[in-house]
C-alpha cells in the first residue's frame, strides 16, 4: 500500500461518527497525554495528582498541549481521545477518579452512564445512521440494535 492509499483509507475512518482511530498520528499526538495517564498506575503519582492536579501537570508533564491539559483537568473524555489518548491508558486515569469504562463511554457518547448501559444491555447501538458523519447531522445515533429504542441522553 502506498502513502496516498493509506491517507485515503485513514480519511474514510474519520468519516465514521464517533470513531477516532488510534493510528500512528494520534499515537504521536498523544504521547505525553498517554504518559500522564500511565503515571496513574503508581499509588504515589495518584496521590500527588489528586493533592495538586495543576501542580502535578506543571511539574511532570509540561509538554502536554493546552488542549490536552484542559481535557485532563475538565475530565473531557472524548476530548482526550480526539487529542491522542488511548482508552487503555485513560482507564488508569479514570480509575484514579473512581470512573469505570462504562462511565467514560457514556460520557463520550453524550448519553450518560445509565443510558449507555441500558442501550448496551438492549443489544448495543445500531449501525443504521452511524456509517458517515453526513448522516444524523454528524452525531452518533443511540438507537438500540434490538428494540429500536432511542437511548440518547434526555435533557
Amino acid at each position: 500500500m502506498d502513502y496516498n492509499e493509506i491517507k485515503t483509507l485513514k480519511a474514510k475512518f474519520e468519516e465514521v461518527p464517533g470513531t477516532y482511530l488510534f493510528n500512528a498520528d494520534r499515537c504521536r499526538q498523544g504521547y505525553w497525554l498517554n504518559t500522564f495517564c500511565s503515571s496513574m498506575s503508581k499509588d504515589e503519582n495518584r496521590k500527588a495528582f489528586l493533592a495538586d492536579e495543576t501542580g502535578y501537570l506543571d511539574s511532570r508533564f509540561p509538554k502536554l498541549t493546552k488542549e490536552q491539559r484542559r481535557c485532563v483537568l475538565e475530565r473531557d473524555w472524548l476530548g482526550m481521545i480526539k487529542n491522542g489518548a488511548n482508552i487503555y491508558y485513560m482507564s488508569k486515569y479514570g480509575a484514579t477518579l473512581g470512573r469505570s469504562f462504562q462511565y467514560m463511554a457514556g460520557e463520550m457518547t453524550g448519553q450518560g452512564q445509565d443510558n449507555y448501559r441500558a442501550m448496551m444491555m438492549d443489544g448495543g447501538r445500531t449501525t443504521k445512521g452511524n456509517f458517515y458523519k453526513k448522516q444524523n447531522g454528524g452525531k452518533v445515533s443511540c438507537i438500540s440494535n434490538k428494540s429500536g429504542k432511542d437511548f440518547s441522553k434526555q435533557a
